[in-house]
């Protein structure tokens, strides 16, 4: 009977419905028995979408510059989704969802989804979930989908794995840009965002950027621009969107978008694979079997490494 009703939803979701996608991203982010079979029937349909990922330190104002970025991407009559990982309860495990009370103003828009999600513990500023939801919103049909990362610094690298187009927003005088730098953000960033470009500050932040930038090897042919902005009055929001497709087009022509697309896409390929593979390890280790290897070990009769292959063994011929 789910399945039949798996159908519908999905049916529903690829007409654009709201309430279909919220309960698509309900079943991935709890890992439901019906998780594989909707990511299967909507695979096809993913891929149009371009990601666009939102980095930087807590405080940066992230949500803040989102919220304007979502107002110029429809002026441009574009739809948009957008992903918030915000930090987990840990109480409850639920998102604290203050990234969405943010940009609640969108809510009524029919060509923006916004869902707040939590990392549930998960390092790198993103929830597992993420990708999968990144491919609901895909199959739903919107046109640009915005990840914005949970903001905990140095954990912040995971967004290059899914993001077509990576932006790093920095604040003035927080000592961002040597922090930015220990973090191996400036690797990933296409474009830098000074945000409170009104603050004391500015210029020495600019400055120090457009040094390490200098200094750093280019990708791929771009030079990452910075762009100041006062995200709380809409100021620079404009010249951010406009560097953001600039860049994007940069990676089309150039082939880098399809090559960084099929690396990620090999990438989620051995992360499911090996979450298959865990899972039977799991499995395994309350059998019998494996409490007689266990005990050879001990006593010094096998080596690990010979009870791993007996181990890897029995799981791909069972």
């Amino acid at each position: 009977m789910w399945v039949l009703t798996l159908e519908i939803l999905v049916k529903k979701l690829l007409q654009g419905d709201k309430r279909s996608a919220a309960k698509a991203i309900s079943i991935v982010e709890n890992n439901s028995r019906e998780k594989n079979q909707l990511l299967n029937l909507i695979y096809q349909h993913t891929g149009k979408a371009k990601v666009i990922g939102i980095t930087g330190s807590p405080g940066a104002g992230k949500s803040t510059l989102v919220d304007g970025l979502i107002q110029e991407i429809r002026k441009n009559g574009l739809s948009v989704g957008v992903i918030a990982v915000d930090p987990s309860s840990p109480f409850s495990g639920g998102a604290l969802l203050g990234d969405r009370v943010r940009m609640q103003r969108h809510a009524n828009d029919p060509e923006v989804f916004i869902r707040s999600m939590g990392n549930r513990g998960t390092l790198g500023g993103l929830s597992r979930a993420t990708n999968e939801t990144i491919k609901i919103l895909d199959a739903m049909g919107k046109d640009i989908i915005i990840v914005e990362t949970v903001g905990v610094g140095q954990s912040e690298l995971d967004i290059i794995n899914i993001a077509d187009s990576i932006t790093v927003v920095l604040n003035p005088g927080s000592g961002d840009s040597v922090q930015a730098f220990k973090a191996g953000i400036m690797e990933i960033a296409d474009i830098f965002v000074i945000n409170k470009s009104d603050l004391l500050g500015t210029e020495k932040l600019l400055n120090e950027l457009k040094m390490l930038i200098d200094t750093s090897k280019q990708n791929y042919g771009w030079k990452p621009p910075i762009i100041k902005t006062i995200s709380i009055e809409k100021k620079g929001i404009d010249l951010l969107w406009k560097k953001i497709l600039a860049h994007l087009e940069h990676i089309r022509k150039t082939g880098i978008l399809e090559k960084k697309r099929y690396q990620n896409a090999e990438r989620e390929l051995f992360l499911i694979l090996h979450d298959i593979f865990q899972d039977k390890v799991n499995k395994y280790t309350k059998t019998n079997d494996y409490t007689s290897l266990k005990e050879a070990m001990l006593k010094k009769e096998l080596a690990p490494t010979q009870i791993a292959g007996r181990i890897f063994d029995d799981i791909i011929t069972s």
